[in-house]
Formats: C-alpha cells, sequence, structure tokens
C-alpha cells in the first residue's frame, strides 16, 4: 500500500487535497449544463444529534462537497451562471470567539474567499436578506427538493417573498428544476485526482481486510475482527468507516445486512467481512469470506468456487460499451450452472434462469457505483434502456450464495453458508483496473495467506 502522491501528512483542515482548480472547473461544467438565466442553490450537511446533547461526527453532503470541498455545517452553495460580480456565492457561519472556543475554528466568510475561491461569501445570518435578491429575476431555480422538509421550506419562503412583490415589479423564478440529474450525471465520471483517492481508500481497506484474515480464530467475537478493520483504517489516515461494517459468522453471513456483530465465531464456520474506509470523502466497498479455522470444508470450497467464478464472469463483461445488466446476467448464469451441478436447483437451466429460481440464493444485483457515496450517484437506465460503461465508471462487483438456514429445498449439510466476493473495479478504456487488488481471493490463495 502506498500514500497520495503529494500527501506525505494531514492536510490542514478544510483544505482538500484536490486541486483547487478542479473544484472551479467542477462547478463551470455544472453551470455549462444548466439553462440560461438560471440559479443552483446547493445546501451543506447539518449536523445531527446522536443522543441529547450529543452529536454524530459531521459528514459533508457528498453533491456540496464536490462542488465546493467546504467542510463545515449549515453552508448554503449557489451558483450563478454569468453573474457579473462573481459566479459562485457561499454563506457560512461566522467567525465566533466564544464558540471556537469549545468547538474549533470557523473558516469565516472571508477566508473562505481566499481559502474556497467563493467570488462572494456572506455569513450565514444574512441569507435571508440576500439570497431572495439573487433569486428574484432568475427563469429557473436548480435545487435538490425532497432532502431536507426544512431548507425545501426555506426555499418555498424566499420564493413566496418575491411573489408578494410581483405587483411593484419583483419578478419570481418560472420552474423549478431537481439539480440531481444533472449533478449526478456529472459525478459519475471520477478525474484523475478523484481516482487518486479511491485508490488510496482501496488499499487502505485491502490492508484491514488481510489484517482481519490473519488474526481470526476461532473463540474471538465478531466485533473483535471489526476492531482490527477500523484500526488499520484509522492507522492510514481513514478516520472512518465508509458504511457500517458487516462481520457475519455462520449463519449470520444469510442476512445481507447483519450489522449487529456481536457472535462468537466457531470452528468449521466461515465468516463474512464486508467492509471499507471512506478516505477524504471518498469511499471503498470490499467482501470477504473465509473459514474461521483457515481452512474450507468441501461444501464450503464448492460454494465459494461458484461465486469466484461467477465474479470472474462478471469481470469479463467489464468494458467500455457493454451494458450495465451484462455482468449481472453472466454471474446469474454461472451461479444458476453451478448450483444444477451440485443439484440444489433442479430443472431446465434456461427455464430456471427465466424464472428467477437462483433469486432464492442470490437476491441482490452484481453490484453498484462507487464514489463519495458507497452506493454512488448515476442512473442505471437512463431513458429505460440499461447505461453503456465508459472510461472513468468506478463500481462493486459482488456476486453472492446465501443458503438460509431455513430454506427446507436444500439438504441440511448445506444450510447457514452465506459466501459474497467484493471487489472495487474502474472501467478503462481498454476495459477495467481492479483497484482492490492485492487482496487473495481465492480459496488456495485465503488458506495460504491465513496459515
Amino acid at each position: 500500500m502506498t500514500a497520495d502522491q503529494g500527501t506525505t501528512e494531514a492536510p490542514r483542515r478544510g483544505v482538500s487535497t484536490i486541486p483547487r482548480g478542479e473544484f472551479h472547473r467542477r462547478r463551470r461544467q455544472l453551470m455549462g449544463m444548466m439553462e440560461p438565466n438560471a440559479i443552483a442553490i446547493v445546501p451543506a450537511a447539518r449536523l445531527a444529534i446522536r443522543s441529547r446533547d450529543t452529536e454524530y461526527a459531521f459528514r459533508q453532503d457528498s453533491d456540496f462537497h464536490y462542488l465546493t470541498a467546504f467542510p463545515e455545517p449549515d453552508a448554503v452553495a449557489v451558483l450563478l451562471p454569468g453573474r457579473e460580480h462573481g459566479e459562485y456565492v457561499l454563506f457560512c457561519h461566522e467567525k465566533d470567539p466564544v464558540q471556537e472556543l469549545w468547538l474549533g475554528e470557523r473558516i469565516g466568510a472571508e477566508a473562505a474567499c481566499e481559502r474556497f475561491a467563493a467570488d462572494d461569501a456572506f455569513p450565514l445570518s444574512d441569507i435571508d436578506d440576500i439570497l431572495p435578491g439573487l433569486i428574484e429575476g432568475r427563469g429557473r431555480v436548480y435545487y435538490s427538493m425532497g432532502r431536507s422538509p426544512d431548507f425545501d421550506a426555506r426555499i418555498m419562503a424566499w420564493v413566496n417573498s418575491i411573489r408578494a412583490r410581483e405587483a411593484s415589479g419583483a419578478t419570481p423564478p418560472g420552474e423549478f428544476t431537481d439539480l440531481d440529474h444533472l449533478l449526478h450525471e456529472q459525478r459519475l465520471f471520477k478525474s484523475a485526482a478523484e481516482l487518486r483517492q479511491l485508490r488510496h481508500a482501496a488499499a487502505v481497506s485491502v490492508a484491514a481486510h488481510r489484517r482481519a484474515m490473519r488474526q481470526c480464530r476461532p473463540g474471538i467475537y465478531e466485533y473483535q475482527l471489526e476492531a482490527e478493520m477500523l484500526h488499520e483504517f484509522s492507522r492510514h489516515g481513514a478516520r472512518c468507516a465508509a458504511y457500517p461494517s458487516i462481520v457475519a459468522g455462520g449463519d449470520n453471513a444469510c442476512t445481507m445486512h447483519y450489522t449487529a456483530n456481536e457472535q462468537r465465531l466457531k470452528s468449521g464456520d466461515l465468516v463474512l467481512i464486508d467492509a471499507g474506509c471512506e478516505y477524504r470523502c471518498y469511499a471503498s466497498d470490499i467482501t470477504r469470506t473465509f473459514p474461521v479455522s483457515g481452512r474450507f470444508s468441501r461444501r464450503q470450497r464448492k460454494l465459494y468456487d461458484i461465486v469466484l467464478a461467477a465474479q470472474e464472469a462478471a469481470f469479463e463483461r467489464l468494458a467500455p460499451g457493454q451494458d450495465w445488466d451484462a455482468a449481472h446476467r453472466a454471474s446469474v448464469e454461472v451461479i444458476t450452472h453451478g448450483l444444477l451441478e451440485l443439484g440444489l436447483l433442479k430443472g431446465s437451466f434456461r427455464k430456471l434462469i427465466d424464472d428467477g429460481a437462483y433469486r432464492d440464493f442470490y437476491m441482490h444485483r452484481v453490484g453498484h457505483w462507487l464514489g463519495l457515496d458507497v452506493h454512488d450517484v448515476g442512473d442505471y437506465r437512463p431513458g429505460g434502456e440499461w447505461r453503456e460503461l465508459e472510461a472513468g465508471m468506478v463500481l462493486t462487483v459482488e456476486p453472492g450464495l446465501y443458503i438460509a438456514p431455513d430454506n427446507e429445498s436444500v439438504p441440511a449439510p448445506w444450510r447457514g453458508i452465506g459466501i459474497r466476493i467484493e471487489d472495487d473495479v474502474l472501467i478503462t478504456d481498454r476495459g477495467y483496473e481492479l483497484l482492490t487488488k492485492g487482496l487473495p481471493r481465492s480459496a488456495d490463495e485465503i488458506e495460504e495467506w491465513m496459515a
């Protein structure tokens, strides 16, 4: 595992390691897709209460981060293409020595212009006076309605205050347009700077999974393996997981989003770990399934080899021009064929696929987009047709097989086995790049590493 180029130490708070010019280009690209005489309004995330007066650790809204890199809560970014006095306006908390004594530095409006390239920045306390004036006269408002009822209400209050002055010449906006369609299509294609972050997140997560495999043994608890993962994340600058980690021993692995992580691991069982770090807002997402005691049983290996073959078949369908569903279809065929060979499915191969019989054992799709969010943004079926893959897209490939402990359609010795193998992939001009390379995948590689 190697660190990012040029990031030998932690950056100063509020300074992204992605070049400032890239955020400017992102804003320019978005404004270039907007209708003339429009305005886009993008609110930051807010602090969320965990219990009583204790807050969750703050994590910036992904859309807001993508456009601004500004790290504080409650801020509002406004894009005004063609505005003479600057097209990027930011509202943020004022400097406040008392608050900063308890909670740390606030950036403030003046530094927001210097450090985050805002053309204008104003205190949040002035937003009710200033933002209606920026909205007035604009023909269209681009805004992601429905995410925050409180902010939705404020937007409508500002627009209604303009409407109330129509008789005296005020011009309210004529249309609202969902910002997500434009912005999320833009976010789907990763830049070179974003790929550096994603590669580092993947490398850290690979190291964490390798550590967990080495530390695993019968008798420890699932949460102890989770702790090994989190330790490795933090050691390499990834201060949190990208999503609640799944550490599922035995038949817990048959629950897709098992996160209790509280049971003791038993000899003879498999353990499924689905965990990835978040590094400077960019996610990794890896799953490995391995034997608690270091050796697969005969039945476990047979099922594992089917899942591995399904992943390999999916990889072969990853290239520009292939549609999004091609990898999933390939994985379905391999898994159905494998279950037929083992006698766990019976009937005609084609009819089993047409009837979806595999869904009792493989109930999710083969992957999802990956980026600032672990389930990243971007349409899978724009216009109702499966999207074709293009260079710059990042996705996961994660086939699985799950034989529930109460599945009486299969012999008892097969029940309670859940297996998933997941890796992160970048689509390139020539095919794909495996971002999570270096982590054992085959049964032999896993047994050798654990030994």
